[in-house]
């Protein structure tokens, strides 16, 4: 074995070692992945979770090892029957700690605009969901809860500029 080679290359083995070490030592983190939906309209889709007191945005926490997109696409489909691609990536949020939960980051993608027969088609599908409601955006910040209020206008903004926003808590790192 050359020794001036770098470990990856000299022995393959002691190196995916080394990385499981460092893999298996390093945190974790929470991911969550919404939507924004509107109607013909133009109102935004909110749901209204069985397990929690606040209306949200439509989607829910990643399963092991699943990108953010397709959170969205399966939690759309469980929870409303809805089968649908998501755009564009609008807003990436870190959630501080905060009582019993550890950090997270929430990802919040452009679904566009739904047709009335996608409308007409929804429905809650799981029991997470007691209802949906499409609002106007001075409905949801009123439904929502102040983090998510700040998401949702950061996603829009988004929308409008087409630029990513990166978030602290629902603020723009900016404004942290």
């Amino acid at each position: 074995m050359n020794p001036d080679l770098p470990l990856y290359e000299r022995d393959p083995d002691a190196w995916r070692a080394y990385l499981a070490e460092g893999n298996a030592a390093q945190p974790r983190k929470r991911v969550s992945a919404d939507v924004i939906l509107r109607d013909p309209d133009n109102r935004l889709l909110l749901v209204d979770p069985s397990y929690k007191p606040d209306w949200d945005l439509p989607g829910g926490m990643a399963e092991a090892n699943e990108p953010p997109h397709e959170t969205v696409r399966r939690e759309l489909a469980e929870e409303l029957g809805l089968d649908l691609h998501p755009g564009p990536l609008l807003c990436i949020d870190w959630v501080a700690p905060h009582d019993p939960w550890d950090d997270l980051l929430a990802f919040v993608f452009d679904g566009g605009q739904l047709t009335r027969q996608q409308v007409a088609a929804l429905s809650p599908r799981d029991g997470e969901l007691v209802a949906y409601e499409f609002c106007t955006i001075e409905q949801a910040h009123r439904r929502l809860r102040p983090y998510i209020a700040r998401r949702l206008t950061a996603a829009l903004d988004a929308q409008n500029t087409g630029r990513v926003q990166y978030l602290v808590n629902g603020y723009p790192l900016t404004a942290s």
